[in-house]
């Protein structure tokens, strides 16, 4: 198999992201995974043994064929998160702080 027939982008799947093909493990996630959180391809397979050592590096071959697409797909998450976490502040958050402005007073 090729990379093409492992990693697929469909609307519908995974937000029309691309993706490893019959799952829904998204490049981006393999990619933060090994680039941004160190773990070895062998070591994302145990956490996800439904997809195969070979499906971890298609995704990463597709990556750096692709740097710039899943770099957007990455800052619109930070962006989609962020909005999230502005729109609607957490409770605990606020109670927490609530509770130490009254114990400093």
């Amino acid at each position: 198999m090729s990379v093409d027939d492992r990693i697929s982008r469909r609307a519908g799947v995974c937000g029309g992201k691309a993706c490893i093909a019959g799952h829904r493990v998204r490049v981006l996630d393999i990619v933060v995974w090994h680039e941004h959180l160190g773990m070895k391809p062998d070591e994302i397979v145990s956490h996800i043994p439904t997809i195969t050592l070979a499906d971890v590096h298609a995704a990463l071959a597709y990556y750096f064929d692709h740097i710039a697409e899943i770099q957007q797909e990455m800052c619109a998450e930070r962006e989609f998160v962020a909005a999230v976490r502005r729109d609607h502040p957490s409770l605990l958050e606020a109670r927490l702080r609530q509770a130490r402005l009254e114990e400093a007073s």
